[in-house]
């Protein structure tokens, strides 16, 4: 008669299945820019000023790391990182692009309200005269590459100005306009209806605030409009003015790869 052969001994039953991998310490400022307040440098600032609590103590310490089972609170609100959102949109003139503004009339925040349930924040500025592309998500590693000089995400505007440009003017624009923290200069710069030398288009990787204004304020020239047409690859193709979108996941890859545009 057969011998059986004896099966494995280990038994699987529910709940009892390999354990999941503790989550990893992540520095401060990253769990809270994951979830949804800020960016990775805001936050730094939160903590400096002494805003974020952890398990019940306040915290200064821009250096320590935390993990989901970790209470984190900001002014005694919960934070907790939540789902990846990633949205685009065609920012109106009139709106400013800041989470909280006690004085604003209208942040960028009531333009997506209905498009998720996380906290999500815009990625850099446009002030509340700019129209164009803006990007908004909860993705603090993501948000904070955008911004960082290092990483290079180029925008182009098209500006509509007071007088006509010289092209004496966009040479110089080229090469560089000095200001009290330097020089900036724009990659490239051409006009943006060959019938009308009052509109340009300008690239330009810098990320300091307002620098296309200042660029053509120092040179003379008067900013009737400025729209943003593109930000790190991104644009406002088929997108109408005041409306969103979601990325989509090859866009959000595009994004995380670094690619320079």
């Amino acid at each position: 008669m057969e011998k059986k052969t004896a099966g494995p001994r280990k038994e699987y039953k529910k709940g009892k299945g390999t354990p999941k991998p503790k989550a990893e310490p992540v520095r401060l400022n990253k769990y809270i820019a994951n979830s949804g307040v800020c960016a990775r440098r805001e936050a730094d600032e939160l903590i400096k000023q002494g805003y974020i609590s952890v398990n019940g103590k306040k915290v200064t310490d821009m250096g320590i790391k935390v993990t989901p089972a970790d209470k984190v609170e900001y002014r005694g609100r919960l934070l907790k990182p939540g789902k990846k959102v990633y949205i685009l949109i065609n920012k109106p003139k009139g709106y400013v692009t800041t989470v909280r503004d006690p004085h604003a009339e209208s942040t960028v925040l009531d333009l997506v309200k209905d498009a998720t349930t996380e906290r999500i924040y815009p990625v850099g500025r446009l002030d509340k005269a700019t129209t164009g592309v803006l990007l908004l998500t909860n993705d603090g590693d993501l948000a904070g590459k955008l911004t960082h000089p290092s990483y290079g995400a180029g925008k182009v505007y098209h500006v509509f100005l007071d007088r006509e440009v010289t092209k004496n003017d966009m040479e110089t624009i080229v090469s560089g306009v000095e200001f009290e923290e330097g020089k900036v200069s724009a990659d490239a710069i051409s006009y943006a209806d060959s019938e009308d030398r009052t509109q340009v288009g300008i690239e330009i990787h810098s990320g300091q605030n307002r620098v296309v204004r200042r660029i053509f304020e120092k040179l003379g020239y008067k900013v009737r409009k400025l729209d943003r047409v593109s930000f790190a690859g991104l644009t406002k193709k088929n997108l109408q003015r005041g409306h969103w979108r979601h990325l989509t996941p090859k866009e959000v890859s595009m994004l995380k790869r670094g690619i320079r545009k």
